[in-house]
């Protein structure tokens, strides 16, 4: 959140109050100085943070120094649309490879990529060091798609698949559920419409 905070800071900004990193961040600014206090001592009283530093040393402590070949496995909406998305190479995260197992898709393209049956996945992620994998499956498929991902030896997950996966313990899942979200918000708009109601 910090390093996203920093990178939409526009570039005539060299240094970074914790103020006004709290503001862009949504979060407060003694909140900012606790989490940067775990690099050490960061910011200069009166001046704040150099903006460029404090972005290297959280995209060191984020592992983002590299590029992460990530493999997208569901060719459907979604996974057409995560496809086509341009925001990760940002970051450092380039989907080299589409898989799907429906015949009519095998073989049609998104964006760049051709897709590839999921047959073929333990090859790629051979052949191009693969070391994430997403998941944007239909929820049916999306434990037997996790169990292929882990055979290949991939060891992180992205499931916005609406399941719970079973997975090995050296395994990192991270769970996009949409429509839980969705439910979250709703939630939050009838509490809302309860309180005006009683009031």
């Amino acid at each position: 959140m910090y390093l996203r905070s920093l990178v939409d800071l526009s570039a005539s900004h060299q240094t970074c109050s914790s103020e006004q990193l709290a503001a862009i961040a949504g979060v407060n600014s003694a909140q900012v100085r606790k989490d940067l206090s775990h690099f050490g001592s960061l910011g200069t009283r009166g001046v704040g943070y150099n903006v460029a530093e404090l972005r290297s040393l959280l995209r060191e402590a984020l592992g983002l120094t590299r590029d992460y070949p990530v493999a997208l496995i569901g060719a459907g909406n979604l996974g057409s649309a995560l496809a086509n998305y341009e925001g990760f190479e940002t970051w450092g995260f380039e989907i080299v490879a589409v898989f799907d197992t429906e015949a009519e898709k095998v073989g049609q393209t998104v964006g760049e990529l051709t897709i590839q049956h999921l047959n073929d996945l333990e090859k790629v992620v051979a052949d191009r060091e693969v070391t994430i994998a997403i998941i944007a499956t239909p929820a049916s498929a999306a434990q037997e798609v996790a169990d292929r991902i882990t055979q290949s030896g991939i060891r992180s997950i992205l499931n916005f698949a609406p399941s719970v996966l079973h997975i090995p313990s050296n395994v990192s899942v991270r769970r996009v559920d949409l429509s839980t979200e969705l439910q979250i918000l709703t939630y939050h708009l009838s509490s809302r419409t309860d309180e005006a109601v009683s009031s």
